[in-house]
């Protein structure tokens, strides 16, 4: 299927079953945090991903056309290089707010990245944006502001700095992510886009599982073998990680990353419920106040796409 040929909305259906599933993943990477440690957990994602990402390829190469011209090219190999690492920092940075604050208003931190992500797409990838689209990225991000200072921190005595820190450094990193695989998907040539989406995520999440398998070997060869004893855990977080992958790699081969970062704003309201159902954590009403903003950027994003 040629780009030409595809609904000009189903990079949005792509977006919101990614930033679901990524919800219920960082919810599993939270909860396996206290066991395995920041960088354990993170691993997860990418070592237990990696499988499910080869399986969703395998599928892919038995029921379309293969490959014709892709191309491994210098250009790919930096951007998903640049993709892969930037995104193992992100997770850790991620994890470690979500330790600090609950877990609803550290993904608003996180969520700080639509403005990165549109200046980051426009100078490195020249995506444009109009004007429509950046009232509402303004509009989403004032939303995601508002619920980062309200609330209180997840741990009594915990300041709201450090985690704002971790939260905000990890969106800003997730932003140079963002950018990076979509830049690797585009780089890869006139394929099939979810062709290329899949070969982009499996080459990605093998990087990222070598380096972190060694990083881990070589600094807390214990922190490996935790991992594997939590396998089901584990399991679970992968294949939600690995489809949430796949799933973004096809948004950004078909819309810019800035506008699937934002219509992604989705995902603190899905944190909010399962802030409610598994942590037990409460909203203050600057936190709901903020979250009907970010509806109100997303919706008007929506609107005008």
């Amino acid at each position: 299927m040629k780009l030409a040929d595809v609904p000009p909305w189903l990079w949005i259906v792509f977006t919101c079953i990614a930033a679901l599933s990524q919800t219920f993943r960082n919810a599993m990477q939270r909860s396996l945090t206290t066991r395995l440690g920041t960088v354990g957990a993170t691993h997860v994602r990418f070592l237990f991903g990696l499988p499910f990402a080869c399986l969703f390829i395998a599928l892919m190469l038995a029921v379309v056309e293969r490959p014709r011209a892709l191309q491994f090219g210098a250009t790919f190999w930096g951007w998903v290089v640049t993709g892969g690492l930037t995104q193992i920092v992100a997770t850790a940075l991620m994890l470690a707010a979500m330790q600090l604050r609950s877990f609803t208003v550290a993904t608003a931190y996180v969520k700080s990245e639509p403005v990165l992500v549109a200046i980051m797409g426009f100078v490195f990838l020249g995506d444009a944006i109009g004007v429509v689209a950046v009232l509402a990225i303004v509009i989403a991000t004032v939303g995601v502001v508002l619920m980062s200072v309200s609330g209180a921190p997840a741990q009594a005595g915990e300041s709201r700095l450090k985690p704002a820190l971790f939260g905000i450094s990890a969106g800003a990193v997730f932003a140079l992510s963002a950018v990076g695989f979509r830049g690797a998907v585009i780089a890869l040539g006139d394929d099939p886009f979810y062709l290329r989406a899949a070969v982009a995520l499996v080459i990605g999440l093998t990087i990222q599982s070598v380096v972190l398998s060694g990083w881990l070997l070589a600094r807390s060869p214990g922190t490996l073998a935790e991992i594997f004893k939590a396998w089901r855990p584990s399991m679970t977080a992968g294949a939600l990680g690995s489809f949430a992958s796949l799933c973004w790699f096809i948004a950004f081969a078909l819309q810019t990353a800035a506008l699937v970062r934002t219509v992604a704003l989705v995902e603190i309201l899905f944190a909010q419920a399962i802030s409610r159902k598994l942590f037990a954590q409460r909203s203050s009403l600057g936190e709901t106040v903020g979250i009907l903003l970010v509806v109100a950027g997303v919706a008007v994003l929506l609107l005008a796409a």
